[in-house]
């Protein structure tokens, strides 16, 4: 166990059939501040021999877990929710220390993840079926819904509360056990998401929690076990790539959130104070550092001049700094690899034309910052546009008609979220239907809500999280025929 300052208590080894245990082979790794670059803690580093005791213990513990009725396992989620929200200071601060995020976006996450386990407390009791007389009449159509089993999680180190309770919530809802493999970057949270979920009631086994530094060998060790009977990721596609080839040697289901390049369309009829705090709220929510951030800002030449002002000025006013200091906006980094890519990407921007704005010059350490940066003079080939950025900064792109908009946002392998920015609803709507996303607000920054299904087309996944389409991804279908 390893104790920080805000008093909480935080687990540092495997969680695996209710024991929390070191790794076989007694190999941990450190989790590191990325605001200061200390070590906080030493974690222990599952080996493919714990993969394989974690999924084995989810199997066992997963017909028990099945046949607990709906309603008892609605009550041990919600009473998740709100021992979480009991918490949620503790668990912003140590958000906070192993992801780098700023207060406010460290809050705002423990109020997310935790409404995961109430939104999915109360679709518990309604998994539903169907009855139908068959056409010809010779029989009833029954169908009903089941677990799919045994459930391998693996999340990302950006929101390590959000992405574990976003995946566990409605595995646990439907009935099925789970493995849940954490970003190394950001262990410690999901560990002490498995602490409170034990505490409230979950059995032994059904809830596994495999940190590691040997992710590949792990989870390929997993996906081959032949109790494993569902793959979640969240993460990029290349890795997400690989992953599937992984699932299809044992014909896996398979949902995949990936990677984002997420257009933010702005028109010259858009009111400017609301679509300057929109943008705010899509680029900026977590540093940047989110797969639905707006990454790639069309703006209408009537207002692209005043509204890259706008933004510079607003981005220019933010304080960076440790969140713990609540009064910062802007954190830091998840490492100084992280910077590097930042600085890469507006110098090669600047090459190709780009003219920075506000930022676009880290600081000097310690910690990993990168400061709210605004580029304009943005060009169609400008190699910014061609990635995803995952961080603070906001490249402004001119456009002149709708449909130039649109052949843009679209012009891209990825397809996660859009965001649109226009007083004519008729044109928000015609806009939303041509996106190729599959999420787009309108008029709103903050898009993300534990009832809407997220995800998205193309490049960007398979499957939804959240919503009713949520608990489906850990449901078999079944059908049963019937004659009386």
């Amino acid at each position: 166990m390893t104790t920080f300052a805000t008093a909480t208590t935080v687990p540092n080894k495997l969680y695996i059939a209710g024991v929390w245990r070191d790794a076989g082979d007694g190999g941990s790794f450190e989790v590191i501040d990325p605001s200061n670059g200390e070590i906080i803690a030493s974690v222990a580093s599952a080996t493919t021999d714990d993969a394989r005791a974690a999924v084995d213990a989810a199997e066992a513990a997963g017909t028990a877990w099945a046949a607990t009725s709906p309603r008892a396992r609605a009550a041990v989620l919600l009473r998740a929710y709100e021992v979480m929200m009991e918490r949620r200071d503790e668990l912003a601060a140590l958000i906070v220390r192993e992801n780098g995020k700023a207060w406010a976006d460290a809050i705002g996450e423990v109020s997310y993840a935790a409404e995961f386990f109430r939104w999915y407390a109360e679709e518990t009791p309604r998994i539903g079926g169907s009855l139908q007389a068959a056409p010809n009449g010779d029989k009833r159509i029954m169908v009903i819904h089941q677990p799919i089993g045994t459930s391998v999680l693996v999340t990302p180190w950006n929101f390590p509360a959000a992405m574990a309770t976003r995946k566990i919530a409605p595995a646990l809802a439907a009935g099925c056990p789970v493995v849940l493999k954490p970003a190394a970057e950001t262990p410690l949270t999901a560990l002490v998401i498995a602490q409170i979920l034990a505490e409230v009631g979950v059995p032994d086994g059904v809830v596994n929690v495999v940190p590691t530094k040997r992710s590949s060998d792990v989870v390929r060790t997993m996906l081959e076990h032949p109790a494993t009977r569902k793959l979640s990721f969240t993460g990029s596609t290349e890795v997400g790539r690989i992953l599937l080839r992984g699932a299809a040697e044992s014909i896996l289901s398979v949902s995949m959130e990936l990677g984002g390049n997420a257009p933010l369309l702005v028109f010259d009829d858009a009111d400017i104070d609301g679509a300057i705090e929109g943008t705010m709220v899509a680029k900026m929510r977590n540093g940047g550092q989110s797969c639905i951030a707006a990454n790639r800002l069309f703006v209408q030449a009537g207002i692209y001049d005043e509204f890259a002002r706008r933004l510079a000025a607003a981005m220019a006013e933010m304080p960076m700094g440790c969140g713990l200091d609540q009064t910062m906006q802007v954190g830091s980094m998840i490492n100084t690899g992280a910077v590097d890519e930042m600085t890469d990407l507006v110098t090669r921007s600047v090459a190709a034309g780009a003219t920075v704005v506000t930022g676009g010059e880290a600081p000097e350490g310690p910690g990993a910052f990168y400061p709210p940066t605004v580029l304009t003079g943005i060009e169609t080939g400008n190699p910014i546009l061609e990635h995803e950025i995952f961080g603070p900064i906001a490249p402004l792109v001119k456009f002149e008609t709708e449909r130039d908009a649109i052949a843009m946002a679209n012009a891209t392998p990825f397809g996660l979220a859009s965001y649109v920015f226009t007083n004519d609803l008729a044109r928000a709507l015609r806009v939303a239907e041509r996106l190729d996303a599959g999420m787009v607000g309108i008029n709103r920054g903050l898009i993300s809500d534990p009832a809407a299904p997220f995800g998205g087309i193309k490049q960007s996944g398979l499957g939804r999280e959240g919503g009713d389409e949520g608990i489906h991804e850990f449901l078999e279908t079944k059908y049963i025929a019937v004659e009386w």
